[in-house]
């Protein structure tokens, strides 16, 4: 059996049964507040159709079904651990009539262009090979003006608080994930972060996939980032 490629679906399948309760301790529970954000950025009218990308074990989606009840959400993950836990909150959250969750990839998705009124990614974007076709996907699926919001983290820069946040993903997320789950996908964590594009620079990525950008939110010292931007209905990815 190979090993699992970092950031794959595969890497998630070996940590899903703890992947929610590790976010938790490791945030602080902060990640809540942070998708709650993420939320009422998508601005979802009644009977509106939204697609949640690497939506792992299903919160986000979870969210978005319970603040709207009356829209319809489509979770999509490589990951199928991560889907079948998600699977046991939604039955247990009686939503699976309104909340579906799918195997698939991100940078090749099966849906009609304009298929969806908006769509979401949240701390997944990193995890994607060819970030610039993810988003090129995530435009075409939505239809024209919808919005199309990435939440994820970073490493701040700048402020007075920022060393005090780099200390805590450079040292406390790997070495706590470790001790807590005995696996070295919290190491990878804190090194993809480290490796992600500058706000500005991500947000000029998301320009050219075919997004036009409405706001750049800097949450919690700068720990993370919510990008709020509108599909132009762009084409099929390059």
């Amino acid at each position: 059996m190979t090993e699992a490629r970092m950031g794959s679906g595969q890497m998630f399948d070996n940590i899903a049964d703890r992947y929610d309760r590790l976010n938790r301790i490791i945030s602080m529970g902060v990640d809540q507040s942070w998708r709650r954000k993420t939320v009422a950025a998508l601005q979802v009218t009644d009977g509106a159709r939204v697609l949640d990308l690497a939506t792992g074990t299903g919160d986000l989606a979870i969210q978005i079904a319970e603040t709207h009840p009356e829209c319809k959400v489509v979770g999509v993950d490589p990951s199928v651990n991560m889907l079948k836990v998600g699977r046991a909150k939604l039955d247990a959250a009686q939503l699976g009539r309104r909340v579906t969750l799918l195997e698939g990839d991100a940078q090749s998705l099966p849906f009609d262009a304009g298929s969806f009124d908006s769509a979401c990614i949240a701390f997944g974007i990193r995890n994607v090979p060819d970030r610039e076709r993810g988003l090129r996907e995530m435009a075409r699926v939505v239809r024209p003006g919808g919005r199309v919001c990435v939440l994820e983290l970073s490493e701040p820069k700048r402020g007075l608080l920022s060393p005090f946040a780099r200390f805590h993903i450079r040292q406390v997320v790997p070495r706590l994930g470790a001790w807590l789950s005995g696996s070295k996908e919290y190491r990878y964590l804190q090194e993809s972060i480290a490796a992600f594009p500058e706000p500005e620079e991500f947000a000029a990525m998301m320009e050219r996939a075919g997004l036009k950008m409405v706001s750049l939110e800097r949450l919690t010292f700068g720990v993370c980032c919510l990008y709020i931007a509108e599909s132009q209905g762009g084409g099929a990815a390059a």
